[in-house]
Parts: C-alpha cells; structure tokens; sequence
C-alpha cells in the first residue's frame, strides 16, 4: 500500500491485499490444495495403507467359520523279505488324501468374526480421524501464508509511512519548525521497521515452504480472503447440542465404543474354553501298490472315503480357562474406563473450541472498531503535527498501533474461520466438503 498524500485518509490495507493476491493466474484454493495433499501427504498414505491392511486383517476372522480343505500325497519304498515261502522284494506305496472340515459349534470362533466385524468399524473410524487431521493441517497451513504475506504487506506499508514521516521531519528540520529529535525518532523507527520486514520476509518464506511440502506443489500461491469476512456464527448457538454430536459422531469415541465391544467379545471367547466344540469333517484318501505289498504280490489299490463329526469337550486346563476371563473381564472395565476418559475429553475439547470460536468472532468485531478507531487517531495526530500541536513520535505511535492493529484483524480473522473447522472437528463433524465453503470466501 502506497501513502498518497500526508492529509489524505489512508487507504484499507485489506483492499490493496486483495487487489495484489487476486491477480495471480496460479492461485489455488483451499479444497485443491486439500484434494493434492490427499495425493501426496505421507501421514495421510500412511493412514491409508493401515486402513487397508486392517480391512484384510478383519476378513482373516471369517475363516474360522468357513469351511477349509486340504490335499496331502506321499510315496514310500520298502524291501519285503519273507524266508517261508521265500520272498525279497521291493514294495513301492503311493498315497494321496483329500480332507475338508466345516465348524458346527466353535463359539470361540464366532466370537472371533464378530470382531472381525469391529475391527472394520475401528479401521474406518481411524480413517476419519486421519482425514480431519489432514484438513486441519492444510488449512492452518494455508493460512499461515495468508496471514505471513498479511504481515509482510503491512510491515512493508508501515515503513513506507514511516519513511515519508522520516522525509516530513528532515524538511521541517532543515526549515528550522522541527528539532533534530524529531529526525532521529522517525530514523530509529524506520530501522526497526525495516527489520521487521526483514524477519516478515523469512517467515513467509518457511511457511510457504511448509505448504508446498504439505501438498507436494511447489510456488503454491493461496487464494486471498474476500474483504470483510461475514462469517456466521457456529450453528447450533447451543454448546450443549455440539456436545451431544461429539458424543455421537467423534472418531475417537467411536474407537473407544468399538474397543469396548472388542474386549466384550474376547471375554466370550476365554468363556467359550470351557464350552464343547463340533465339526464335521470328510476325507477321500487313495493307497497304491505299484508292484504288490506284503499280501499281494501284483499291483493293487485301495480307496476310502468318510464322513463323520468330531465332538470335542475341555475337561480340565490346570486353571488358565478360568484365569483367562478374569484377565478379560479386567481388560473390559479398563475399555469402559477409557471410553468415559474419552468421552469427557471430547466434551472438553468441543465446549473449548466452541467458546473459543464465539471469542474469536467477538474479537474481530472489537479488532474492526480498532482499526477504524486507530485510523481516526492516525489522521487527527498527522494534522497535530503539521499546525505544532502534535510532535514526531505521536505520529509514528500512532502508525505502529494502526498497523499492529491490522495484523492482529488479519489474524483473528484467520482464526476464526480455522476455528470452524476446529469446532467440527472437535465434534466429529468435520468433512472435506466443510472446504468448499470456506472458497465462498477467497477471490476466485
């Protein structure tokens, strides 16, 4: 932003933010650079490939009450001799069984599918919590370079006023209507700024470094925000009905609820010890005698085949069956435990990011009043100190204070609409459609 004149009112930085950032041709908003880190975050890969890996670890528990077949062939030689009658030779056996078996009753088993079936729910409740995650990510990333190149554009604004302030007081002092005081302020000010511009170009640097290594992109310019940002407040407007979603929707209560059915379904397999089990089972087995056996001197061959049930009943296991469920049985209370440690975390994290979300906006409003506020006070000292009632330094607080105030707007607004999303995700509610709203609120 550029100070046209001493007396005339300085232009909103926002506006000259918005005209700067919208002009770039290679822009990207928030849901592409969500959709690209998606494709190439390693966390998010990571989180993926456990996904599946557990899908395939739970489809592992159904074999237990499926059928299962097995083919096994041998062949053996053995020398054959008999002294009445006289007999030496050779005998060659060959082999070859087929055996399939089906569980009737294993309710160990049974129980081991059923958490099978648990063990999906765990693996996609863990996903959704990998997702979020990700969209917190890039977003705080996105707008840290928002509200860097804010700073940046700010600092470099402010030392531009500060420089013609500087100018102001070396005319004045060489007109004799100034000290040399007045000279030295707006010298001493305008360094610091410059060093501030200085460290305001180094982090804009690191933070757009730390996009582009989130979405795998490089130069990545983010959309600016449309100026003034009319978000609405969080709906509900009751803290109490977030809760309630939290309690209901929150991937992490969701694990803890599943972990609990898990460890309830491994108390029944440890009771299923002491339970009989049945299956039924077939076999088909082959035996040839290429050149005759021990009673038959030519080649024979014989064929069997069965049908029957195994019945199978534990009797006495030195105590493990016993102690087992006591282990489980403890395991199942530390799972309820962890499911209420949770759930009241959640509760916390959601009223948290609720009222903080409630601050935040109130803060903005207060931050826009300021502005307009430390506006008003820029000009009426600018004019002090051209009639002499006003001297250097009252000038130059009065820019810090405006442009510190801009900052700080900048960043409230940031965080506000960041804490939209924190709020959803604090309740479980969060999707990577909550994005497509937030580029209602970027140039295009």
């Amino acid at each position: 932003m550029k100070l046209l004149r001493p007396y005339l009112r300085l232009l909103p930085l926002t506006l000259a933010l918005g005209a700067a950032f919208a002009g770039s041709a290679h822009a990207q908003s928030l849901l592409d650079l969500y959709e690209s880190a998606r494709a190439y975050d390693a966390t998010w890969q990571s989180a993926k490939a456990q996904y599946d890996a557990n899908l395939f670890r739970a489809e592992q528990a159904k074999a237990g009450i499926l059928p299962s077949a097995n083919l096994s062939a041998g062949a053996s030689r053995s020398n054959f001799e008999n002294t009445v009658p006289a007999v030496d030779r050779g005998i060659t056996t060959q082999t070859a069984t087929v055996s399939a078996s089906q569980p009737l009753y294993r309710p160990a088993n049974f129980a081991t599918w059923e958490q099978g079936k648990r063990q999906v729910e765990l693996a996609q409740a863990q996903l959704t919590a990998a997702s979020q995650d990700l969209v917190i990510r890039v977003s705080q990333a996105y707008f840290d370079v928002l509200a860097a190149q804010d700073t940046l554009a700010f600092v470099s604004a402010q030392k531009t006023a500060v420089n013609e302030q500087l100018a102001s007081a070396k005319r004045n002092f060489e007109v004799g209507t100034s000290t040399i005081t007045d000279t030295r302020e707006a010298q001493a000010r305008y360094d610091l700024v410059t060093a501030q511009e200085i460290a305001a170009e180094n982090d804009l640097r690191v933070k757009r470094l730390a996009l582009d290594s989130l979405v795998g992109k490089a130069d990545v310019k983010p959309n600016p925000l449309v100026v003034p940002v009319n978000v609405p407040p969080p709906q509900p407007s009751d803290v109490n009905v977030w809760v309630q979603q939290g309690d209901e929707n929150s991937p992490s209560i969701r694990q803890a609820k599943t972990s609990v059915e898990i460890a309830q379904l491994e108390t029944e397999k440890a009771k299923a010890g002491h339970k009989p089990t049945l299956d039924l089972t077939a076999s088909y087995n082959v035996t040839r005698y290429p050149n005759g056996n021990t009673q038959v001197p030519g080649a024979t061959r014989s064929d069997t085949g069965t049908v029957g049930v195994s019945f199978n009943l534990p009797l006495f296991a030195g105590f493990a069956t016993q102690n087992r469920i006591r282990e489980t049985l403890s395991l199942e209370e530390k799972a309820q435990a962890d499911l209420e440690a949770i759930r009241r975390t959640v509760a916390q994290a959601v009223r948290t990011a609720y009222f903080g979300l409630v601050s935040g906006q109130s803060q903005v409003k207060a931050l826009e009043a300021a502005e307009a506020s430390s506006q008003s006070a820029l000009e009426a000292n600018r004019l002090g100190y051209q009639v002499g009632v006003r001297i250097n330094i009252d000038v130059l607080n009065s820019q810090s204070q405006l442009f510190q105030t801009k900052r700080d707007l900048a960043q409230a607004r940031y965080n506000v609409l960041l804490g939209h999303l924190k709020l959803r995700q604090a309740n479980g509610t969060l999707q990577p459609e909550d994005l497509a709203r937030l580029n209602t609120l970027v140039v295009r």
